[in-house]
């Protein structure tokens, strides 16, 4: 054998040796290195938002998205604390995540202070031009973009007109709003005009904290109102169970801004699919892992609504609903 065929056959023969032993080796830490990362910041627990982030999930998964195979989800939980976003979006951005996924305005408010370079999708904000979150819907301008829920002055008015319809005979309601939610006051406007107009007296209570909602709900039983009406906001979100059974205790009809209310014992809730926010959140992350900018991505309003009754709790309330609400309802409880 000549040395020119000599070094080929040795040569193959390491190669070959070499092939066996690299090539998944290396195919491993490339596809470690590229596979991308998304954290996701849900405003409250891992067990009140499970449903959401799982909405969110199943969004990533129709566009091809499988967790640990193809992508990384790191989940976080603000447990309806506003102070708690801001080092969650600290720990998501150290970590280098290629997105980070904020919901509620709070949270979408809190990546924007944080001044984070990292591309920001928000879900289920309420206004976030009045919220100070985006310049435009169209151009939303810097690194954030996402979807926003329509609750404006006139949803908020719905709330009330639906206690009205509900129980005919009130003459008096009250409303919980949380006092560092962004939106609390245009919700205030929306329900006093429509307190006017339904000539029904309207009080607000302002809660700043779980002390606060200590306070309210020893103050609400020396004048009960006929019904109380709970705005948006993760912290009601974390204490809606507590607030319901308070209701239920009292005889009191209880509106919810979204069906998570009902499950737990309010009487009826309207307003904006969450779930289909966080879920439809999941497209901005894909444009945005295959190159697009969130500034060039115009924020989305939620067109989804969503009317859920629990005649288990009008039952013991001693109430009918009308079937002029009945027929409207997306989901009824029994």
């Amino acid at each position: 054998m000549d040395r020119r065929a000599f070094v080929a056959v040795v040569g193959g023969s390491i190669a070959t040796a070499l092939a066996t032993l690299v090539p998944p080796l290396t195919a491993h830490a490339l596809e470690t290195r590229t596979i991308p990362r998304v954290g996701i910041i849900a405003a409250t627990s891992g067990t009140l938002a499970r449903h959401q982030v799982d909405a969110f999930r199943d969004g990533l998964r129709e566009l091809g998205y499988i967790d640990r195979q193809n992508i990384v989800i790191e989940e976080r939980w603000a447990e309806g604390k506003p102070e708690r976003f801001a080092p969650l979006i600290a720990e998501l951005q150290r970590s280098n995540v290629d997105v980070i996924v904020v919901a509620s305005a709070i949270g979408a408010r809190a990546a924007k202070q944080a001044a984070t370079t990292a591309p920001i999708v928000f879900v289920a904000v309420t206004d976030p031009i009045g919220s100070g979150v985006v310049a435009s819907l169209a151009h939303p301008g810097g690194n954030l973009t996402g979807t926003s829920l329509l609750i404006g002055e006139e949803l908020a008015g719905k709330w009330v007109e639906l206690a009205k319809d509900a129980v005919p005979q009130i003459s008096s309601v009250a409303a919980l709003g949380h006092t560092d939610h962004p939106m609390t006051r245009m919700y205030v406007r929306g329900m006093e005009a429509a307190a006017r107009t339904l000539g029904l007296k309207l009080q607000v209570f302002e809660v700043p904290d779980v002390a606060g909602l200590d306070t309210v709900l020893a103050t609400v039983p020396k004048s009960p109102p006929g019904a109380l009406i709970v705005t948006p906001s993760p912290f009601f979100g974390v204490h809606r169970k507590r607030i319901a059974d308070f209701t239920l205790a009292r005889r009191i009809p209880m509106i919810g801004p979204e069906r998570q209310f009902v499950a737990v014992g309010a009487l009826m809730s309207y307003g904006p699919s969450i779930a289909d926010a966080y879920r439809r959140g999941a497209s901005y992350v894909d444009r945005i892992l295959k190159g697009a900018r969130p500034a060039d991505l115009p924020v989305e309003q939620s067109t989804n609504f969503e009317l859920a009754i629990n005649l288990k709790t009008a039952k013991a309330l001693g109430l009918t609903i009308p079937q002029s609400i009945l027929v409207r309802a997306d989901e009824i409880i029994q």
